[in-house]
């Protein structure tokens, strides 16, 4: 039964694992979108944490020790003299006692349990910077990591008194079976200056879960790769959201996204559980490979071949519009949330540019990243996207749903196919010159309805070509077919399937449901050369 047949429009489409094409791939309903985070092949460091620190009431006795050892060279013939100083250790006391009864009660909200995380009436403004790119994370990473010394080192004063402490739960066991908790279980819970929580390779979390390696990291926390000891040790990625209330905010309305995805799809999950650890939420995801963006650039930006370039964006399509007949919408697709299920790669020497090419094996893929997703009933922020993809709609503040998911993906189909970014810029007047320098004028109802009237003079760009952001945009953006590298009737089909997702109207600009029916994808069939699927990798069998 072909993908595209009434059924498949009708009834809910198996969740989210486009595997582009197999000569099964018309025949067989597809299974478009999960959900994971970061690679195992990504560059990793341990976090190791600082040997365990004393107690409150450790540290209270050694505050008053060194209170004492200043005060002994002090002359203690004064009966008054020891009244006064036994008074104010007294105080002392009452004091701790005060803070730590404080501190008990806060630690236990942190960890309270929220039965329902989203409310009907819940909105929120996120500024723009919310949207800007978390992490691009084998170069972000690598280059912290060359920095990590010093800064473990800067901020290792900070975390002496910015640290919260917890301790974890003793249970009533038998002595060998608390002898072996004892190895797997971190002595204390901490968390550093910004939120992150500290740990080291080898520790358990909910006596399930050890920690093998660092992933990656990002504004909203870190992602780790663990052994699942009650899968039979399978490797899982787990995110650890930081323990400050935004992220984990953000973190449960992403976790209602998933499981109202996995409603729709029961037997093809891929966020294998989720659970609140000391304040950390997190989530297990199946363990994928490097995003695209970072394949992208460990290949030195060479571009996908075209053939690649179809078979991931019919994936994209798929996994998007299964979201959008679920009425809901990303909002932040990118190519950095977009992962290969397995990015292994076949190498070749390019004598021509005398150097190394990567060509991946598998363009199997996975649109990941719920936090910002989106709901049709739900508060629509006025910013979202990260700015290079960001649709027109949102920058002028007319509104936004579904199509700007649509304007994303254009923008991440022209970044595969030439290994740049369409619209390079952070700024809003630059961007819209830039859009009119490479699809045309603004449409002048955009412009008339539009709140940002500051961007415009007499219903046009107020744009002066003549500066140097003016010739910066001449020189380095051009009419969207001349960066076509082929005249063939491919290439030619894939550009005019960019110009309908880059259409600056909402209401003209293709549907997915639309695009997947577009001539650029009729040659699916005919590639058997190049793998859509691992079966080795499917665990939804």
């Amino acid at each position: 039964m072909s993908l595209l047949s009434p059924w498949a429009l009708t009834v809910s489409p198996r969740v989210l694992t486009v595997s582009l094409l197999s000569p099964r791939v018309l025949t067989v309903s597809p299974r478009v979108l999960t959900v994971s985070l970061l690679s195992p092949q990504m560059p990793h460091s341990r976090r190791y944490r600082s040997s365990e620190r004393s107690s409150r009431g450790s540290y209270h006795e050694r505050y008053r020790s060194r209170k004492h050892k200043r005060r002994r060279t002090r002359s203690r013939s004064s009966s008054s003299e020891r009244d006064r100083r036994h008074r104010r250790e007294d105080s002392y006391h009452v004091r701790s006692r005060s803070y730590d009864d404080h501190s008990a009660d806060r630690r236990a909200y942190d960890r309270r349990y929220c039965d329902s995380y989203r409310r009907n009436d819940y909105s929120r403004e996120r500024g723009d910077a919310y949207y800007e790119p978390e992490y691009r994370h084998s170069y972000e990473y690598r280059r912290s990591r060359d920095r990590e010394g010093s800064y473990r080192s800067c901020k290792s004063s900070r975390r002496k008194h910015r640290r919260r402490r917890r301790r974890s739960r003793s249970f009533s066991r038998s002595s060998s079976q608390r002898s072996r908790q004892s190895s797997r279980r971190a002595k204390s819970v901490e968390d550093d200056d910004e939120g992150h929580l500290i740990y080291r390779v080898g520790d358990w979390l909910q006596e399930r879960y050890e920690i093998i390696s660092t992933l990656g990291e990002g504004t909203f926390g870190r992602v780790v790769q663990c052994m699942d000891h009650r899968r039979g040790g399978a490797r899982v990625a787990l995110k650890i959201i930081k323990n400050v209330e935004k992220y984990k905010e953000a973190a449960r309305l992403e976790i209602n996204v998933l499981e109202k995805i996995n409603e729709k799809d029961p037997e093809n999950t891929k966020m294998f559980d989720w659970f609140d650890y000391h304040g950390h939420m997190c989530i297990s995801f199946e363990l994928l490979g490097l995003s695209t963006f970072d394949f992208l650039k460990d290949n030195n930006y060479l571009p996908y071949p075209i053939h690649q370039v179809r078979h991931m964006a019919f994936q994209v399509c798929q996994a998007v519009k299964f979201l959008h007949d679920n009425k809901l919408t990303h909002t932040d697709l990118k190519p950095e949330n977009i992962l290969f299920v397995n990015s292994d790669y076949e190498l070749s020497y390019n004598l021509e540019k005398k150097r190394d090419e990567r060509s991946v094996k598998n363009t199997a893929i996975r649109v990941v990243d719920f936090g910002s997703a989106t709901f049709d009933h739900e508060h629509h922020s006025t910013i979202v996207s990260t700015r290079h993809y960001r649709a027109p709609e949102v920058i002028l503040e007319l509104g936004w749903s579904q199509p700007c998911d649509v304007w994303s993906i254009g923008c991440i189909i022209f970044e595969y196919y030439v290994g740049f970014t369409l619209f390079q810029t952070h700024d809003n007047r630059e961007h819209l010159a830039m859009m009119e320098r490479i699809l045309g004028p603004i449409p002048s109802r955009m412009v008339r309805k539009t709140r940002k009237q500051k961007y415009f003079y007499h219903g046009r760009l107020d744009w002066d070509e003549n500066t140097s952001a003016g010739r910066y945009v001449r020189e380095n953006c051009k009419p969207l077919r001349r960066y076509l590298t082929s005249e063939a009737e491919d290439h030619h089909r894939l550009f005019d399937l960019i110009e309908s997702m880059l259409e600056y109207e909402p209401s003209k600009r293709v549907t997915l449901a639309e695009a997947l029916k577009h001539p650029f994808f009729d040659m699916l069939g005919m590639e058997p050369s190049t793998k859509m699927w691992d079966s080795s990798r499917d665990i939804s069998r």
